[in-house]
């Protein structure tokens, strides 16, 4: 077991990191000045809302009437202060971001509140802003004239927490269509902060498959996206932890326990680990990399995204998973620091069909997650 564990000065140094990088995004910093006044609507702004704003450098402007203030800032990143104007307007602009969504929120005299310019999204432990940054390849996930799927939003009794749980459940075009047929099933985890919304909004998972089906690059499957935050998950009864016991622990509980069970008898699913997939990004990819391993004969396609990894040595250890894993898919941002690509070829030296996947010009947001499901669908159930 101590393979799994972060020795203690490694421990102290990533916490060291994070206390650092806290401190970088908390540092007050005048607003940006942009090279380029070229700032159009965001892509999920409120009906009508002008503001926020990009420009093709990928600068981010917002806008706050608020003439009772005596202090705003744009809290991205980093935190820009904003100027008012003489109607008590304030503006402020970001410094140029990379491509993809980003949360944000507005801080007006110390409060942080969300920018009433656009739709709200859960991430960051809020209900909040987002910010799409434009990419050249946002194609893939635009809803288009094809064949369409469904989100069905499933509620459902679960025994290990004795309460009542909520999911999302993609389902390809043809489901209704062929009511004898059965699929194949993947388990998709969001990551840290984040719930069960962020796959079916943040990362239009259903229009990735909608169009990837639509060109036959991808088999018909089903998804379900479901709460896997662990802490926030209380086992109950039999179930309920010993003393000490991981946080993380109790999501796979929940998973083999409840939402497997309830997923094959109430969805036209198979129920053998070759037509069995969990994929996840970051705390997910962490998530799904421990359960495989733990149950190496439980999934045959397993993904992690910007987030857990799989050595050789604990490939080789999970006894079983070499005869049930058909695929082993690690990804990530190119300006991230992980190691999917060297992981991944050391495991096909050992015959595993591994695939690593970079998402160029990204780092550990909404772009390289929507990217990696994109090419890993392609991949599944094939």
């Amino acid at each position: 077991m101590k393979k799994f564990l972060l020795p203690i000065m490694s421990l102290m140094m990533l916490t060291a990191v994070s206390a650092n990088a806290q401190q970088q995004r908390n540092a007050t910093v005048p607003s940006y000045t942009a090279t380029k006044e070229d700032f159009k609507p965001n892509l999920v702004n409120q009906p009508g809302k002008q503001y926020p704003m990009v420009n093709s450098e990928g600068a981010v402007r917002v806008q706050l009437r608020a003439p009772g203030a005596t202090s705003v800032q744009l809290d991205l990143g980093r935190r820009y202060d904003m100027t008012k104007d003489e109607n008590g307007v304030w503006t402020g602009t970001s410094a140029p971001q990379d491509v993809g969504f980003h949360y944000y929120q507005i801080i007006v005299d110390g409060t942080p509140m969300p920018d009433p310019g656009t739709v709200s999204f859960f991430g960051a432990g809020r209900w909040g802003s987002g910010i799409e940054i434009p990419s050249t390849d946002m194609d893939f996930w635009q809803v288009k004239d094809v064949p369409q799927g469904s989100i069905v939003e499933k509620y459902y009794w679960s025994k290990t927490t004795e309460s009542m749980r909520h999911c999302y459940v993609y389902l390809p075009h043809e489901y209704d269509l062929n009511p004898t047929k059965k699929y194949p099933v993947l388990y998709l985890q969001h990551g840290n902060a984040e719930n069960e919304y962020g796959w079916a909004v943040q990362g239009h998972t259903a229009q990735i498959m909608d169009n990837l089906i639509a060109e036959k690059k991808a088999v018909p499957f089903i998804i379900v996206m479901d709460y896997g935050q662990g802490q926030n998950i209380h086992l109950t009864g039999k179930y309920a932890p010993v003393e000490g016991a991981a946080a993380n622990d109790a999501f796979q509980v929940v998973l083999l326990n409840d939402i497997i069970p309830m997923v094959e008898t109430e969805f036209r699913v198979y129920t053998d680990a070759a037509h069995r997939g969990m994929a996840g990004l970051s705390m997910g990819g962490g998530q799904t990399g421990r359960i495989a391993l733990a149950n190496p004969t439980m999934f045959g396609y397993i993904g992690m995204f910007s987030g857990g990894s799989m050595t050789v040595e604990a490939f080789q250890e999970a006894k079983g998973l070499e005869k049930t894993a058909k695929l082993i898919f690690m990804s990530t941002g190119s300006k991230e620091n992980r190691p999917a690509v060297e992981q991944a070829e050391a495991l096909k030296k050992i015959g595993v069909n591994a695939v690593s996947y970079v998402s160029e010009g990204t780092a550990h947001e909404w772009h390289t997650w929507r990217r990696s499901l994109y090419e890993f669908a392609q991949k599944a159930f094939k």
